[in-house]
Parts: C-alpha cells; sequence; structure tokens
C-alpha cells in the first residue's frame, strides 16, 4: 500500500472513527500543556500593543512573532509537510491518527524549546532576529495549526507534489523575507556572518 495513503484498510470504520477520538483528546492535551508550559517561559498571550491580529506580514517589527500567523507561519506549515512524509516513510503500517499525534507532539515540543531562553538567546546571536524576544501564546499555537495542516496537505498531495511544495515556499520566502526553514536552521546550527550581513539588509 503507498505509504501516503491513511491507515490500512483492515481497520474497521467504528476502530478508525475510535482512534480520531482518542487523537483528537491527545492534541487537545498536547495544545493545553505547551500553552502552559508557554506561560511558564514568561510568553504573553499575544502583543503587548493589545490589538489582536490574525496576519502580520512585516518580519522586521516587534510584531512578528506575536499575532497569530506571519511569514514564519509558513516553515511550520513545511514542519507538517516533512513530518508527514518521514512518517509515512518509516511507519506507514501506523495509523494516520497516531501518526498526526506524533508530528503534533514534535511541534508542540520545538514550540517550548524555541521559547527557552538557550534558543531565544542562540537566534538573537546567530541570525537575523537580533530583537527576537519569543513568540507570543497566541502565535505558538498557530504555528502548531500550520503544522497541522501542512501534514494533511502532505497526504493529499502525494511524496513528489509535496517536495515541490516544499521548494516552492523556501524559494518564496528567501526572496520575500531572505529566510526560511532550511536557512533559518543552517544559521541556528553553523551561522555565517555574511548571509547574516545579506538577510540584515531587508530590514
Amino acid at each position: 500500500m503507498n505509504p501516503f495513503m491513511a491507515a490500512s484498510k483492515s481497520i474497521s470504520a467504528p476502530a478508525k472513527s475510535g482512534q480520531w477520538k482518542v487523537a483528537a483528546l491527545v492534541i487537545l492535551a498536547i495544545l493545553a500543556i505547551t500553552i502552559i508550559a508557554m506561560r511558564i517561559e514568561g510568553r504573553v498571550w499575544w502583543c503587548d500593543c493589545g490589538t489582536f491580529r490574525f496576519w502580520i506580514s512585516d518580519v522586521w517589527t516587534p510584531h512578528c512573532s506575536q499575532h497569530l500567523l506571519d511569514p514564519y507561519s509558513l516553515t511550520h506549515f513545511s514542519h507538517g509537510l516533512i513530518f508527514f512524509s518521514v512518517l509515512a516513510l518509516i511507519v506507514p503500517r501506523m495509523s494516520l491518527a497516531w501518526r498526526l499525534c506524533i508530528a503534533i507532539g514534535i511541534a508542540a515540543g520545538w514550540e517550548i524549546l524555541e521559547n527557552s531562553p538557550l534558543i531565544i538567546n542562540r537566534y538573537r546571536t546567530a541570525t537575523m532576529s537580533l530583537d527576537y524576544l519569543g513568540d507570543s501564546v497566541v502565535n505558538a499555537v498557530g504555528d502548531v495549526l500550520c503544522c497541522l495542516t501542512g501534514f494533511f496537505v502532505a497526504r493529499w498531495l502525494g511524496l513528489w507534489k509535496t517536495v515541490l511544495l516544499f521548494l516552492a515556499l523556501e524559494i518564496t520566502l528567501v526572496f520575500w523575507i531572505r529566510d526560511s526553514l532550511l536557512l533559518s536552521t543552517f544559521m541556528l546550527i553553523s551561522p555565517v556572518e555574511a548571509i547574516k550581513t545579506w538577510q540584515s539588509r531587508g530590514h
């Protein structure tokens, strides 16, 4: 069976329904834990400006990562593309519901780690995010939901279309905000001053 299809057809419809109910509860619990952890880390609910905005397009303002969505939300959508593809290939017999739980667990775990003092300081010193102070709780939840969306888009598209979409997003983000998932990951691990300088010129 194509690993990019849903769970095994041998599972009955009632069993699948039960799996999705449990998976939904697991995902809600993961989101609740993420919100609690973010608050413990000192993250605000949403932007200190006091105004809730659905979308912020400028990544070089203090509003970035403080509202529900921004250009970096696309990198979290890409997380969903990657997680679905990898899990479909390494655990193809696992049900779609539990693969989704794993993907959401990883995405939420990264949100908590990303907003720890260690990673925030790393972003500020090694990448173009010189003024990064961490995500708001609303933005973190938005990021996890973007990952969930990417997960199902990858299932719908299939492997090669998913790869093409991922590459298209990377190229779009590089031209748009001089950053992307691969580029930010590279800079976080092994920063290059010339790339950081080039990125900063977009400010």
